[in-house]
């Protein structure tokens, strides 16, 4: 069969996003920072665009004269954004209510923190430092570079002796020499291959000579992981008293000891919404603190309707950024729209929860706040996320307000936060020498109107870091032996 080329026609329907609608889309979940940023950036690159300072009286005066000529300016951009892009404007004019407030504060220039702040240094700044004092041989300092570099956050060496020695081409007994060497540097059992290597080395630092305690670590660790001392004692034919006294030692060993020099630090919310009470209403702001206010610079806004009349060369370059900044700023006053349609409908759905506590939460989908304020989920997902709210019971993440619903014995909707809560009280009170278990953990809720299978109960208490009953038990009877 001859293979030929030939022409067809069809039609097909696709879903084409315009720029200006993927820009506006982008937009919905940054925070206050990540925004900043696409601002600067906006800023730099579009000479329509800039920041409304703060003015005096005599310029806001005259900044009121001129509201008489936006109509006339507004017909301007839309005559210069074209017949085209008419539909999609019509998108951005489907606002929501304007009741919206925004606590705004002028941005001011701060010193640059890097010049006060030092840089923290890391794990393997440390080891590196004290190889660098210990090993001479430029072969030596080769091999504890290649160990310490394939030790992860935790102090674990994550590739085999085997494998260092065969990348560097040497004696897997040589790397073994350098790795024992390492292990004594600070912090101790740094670059073990196992925990029960790092317990052992810290134990032999520590010069603790006990042969129970290196048998629990060499042989019973799983064990210890259950909190089955019965079994433990039973094996080392020891009592509880003996056992309990070995294993608050291996408490005080570190199984993780890279932590020491973790990166991670204490990471500090600013709120992109405020709830305040006013007047015995719930105010919603939304915070835009730090961001500059934009405008279109009026200079070339006259400078385009001159190349317009002039048929300038310059006209189609700032016909083109004049569209740009013009819907650059439609998707900034879009973006605070739809937040604070969210959050005022997350106010209003969990009021209750706001004045009086956990007991009165509501359950919320992202599908029916959607379907409420008239948007797409994937809309309401994009706003939750990295958005939190302050309120006058705390700072909480968007996503924290969305969570499932059980309903209970007279068909009303009760949320899963709630049932959690109750759990968690629950276990608090109960006799820790008979420690509740989940099947009479879900006999009580059912009395209390909480309509909840087993399975549902042990979920919830695995989420709350809450161990079973039996784990629970075992633990209360090694505090109280002697």
């Amino acid at each position: 069969m001859a293979l030929k080329q030939q022409l067809h026609q069809r039609q097909v329907q696709k879903l084409i996003l315009a720029p200006a609608l993927q820009q506006a889309i982008k937009l919905l979940p940054m925070t206050n920072l990540d925004l900043i940023e696409v601002i600067d950036a906006e800023l730099s690159e579009n000479p329509m665009l800039e920041i409304k300072e703060e003015t005096s009286e005599q310029e806001q005066d005259s900044d009121v004269d001129s509201k008489e000529n936006e109509g006339k300016i507004e017909d301007f951009l839309n005559e210069q954004i074209g017949e085209k892009d008419q539909d999609f404007e019509k998108y951005f004019h489907e606002y929501f209510d304007d009741g919206f407030r925004s606590l705004s504060i002028n941005k001011k220039e701060a010193p640059v923190l890097e010049n006060f702040v030092s840089k923290d240094r890391t794990l393997w700044d440390h080891l590196d430092w004290q190889a660098n004092l210990t090993f001479y041989k430029e072969k030596e300092k080769e091999i504890a570079r290649n160990i310490i570099g394939n030790i992860n956050e935790d102090g674990y060496l994550i590739s085999s002796v085997e494998e260092i020695a065969k990348v560097l081409d040497v004696s897997i007994g040589e790397v073994e020499r350098i790795r024992e060497k390492i292990k004594r540097f600070d912090p101790i059992s740094i670059g073990s291959l196992t925990l029960q290597e790092a317990m052992l080395t810290q134990l032999e630092y520590l010069k603790i000579d006990d042969e129970v305690i290196q048998k629990i670590i060499s042989d019973y660790l799983p064990l210890l992981e259950k909190s089955d001392y019965a079994l433990l004692g039973k094996e080392l034919d020891l009592p509880l008293s003996d056992i309990k006294s070995r294993i608050d030692v291996i408490k005080g060993l570190n199984p993780t000891p890279g932590v020491k020099y973790s990166q991670e630090k204490t990471e500090y919310v600013v709120p992109d919404i405020i709830v305040r009470k006013e007047d015995d209403k719930l105010v919603i702001i939304i915070d835009d603190e730090g961001l500059p206010k934009l405008r279109i610079s009026r200079f070339y806004k006259e400078l385009l309707a001159k190349s317009s009349k002039e048929k300038s060369d310059t006209y189609p370059y700032l016909k083109e950024h004049m569209k740009k900044a013009f819907w650059f700023l439609r998707s900034l006053d879009q973006r605070n729209q739809t937040i604070y349609k969210v959050a005022k409908y997350i106010v209003n759905r969990q009021k209750d929860f706001l004045e009086k506590g956990l007991e009165y939460i509501k359950p919320l989908t992202l599908m029916e706040l959607a379907e409420e304020i008239g948007v797409h989920e994937s809309t309401v997902g994009r706003v939750v996320a990295n958005k939190h709210m302050l309120t006058s019971r705390g700072t909480f993440s968007l996503k924290y307000f969305f969570h499932k619903s059980l309903t209970g014995d007279y068909g009303e909707e009760i949320s899963s936060l709630r049932v959690k809560e109750h759990i968690k009280k629950l276990v608090e009170k109960e006799e820790r020498n008979d420690p509740l278990s989940d099947i009479e953990i879900e006999s009580i809720l059912s009395k209390e109107n909480f309509r909840i299978a087993r399975r549902t109960v042990a979920k919830y208490r695995k989420q709350l870091k809450i161990p079973p009953s039996h784990v629970r038990k075992r633990k209360y009877l090694m505090e109280v032996t002697e």
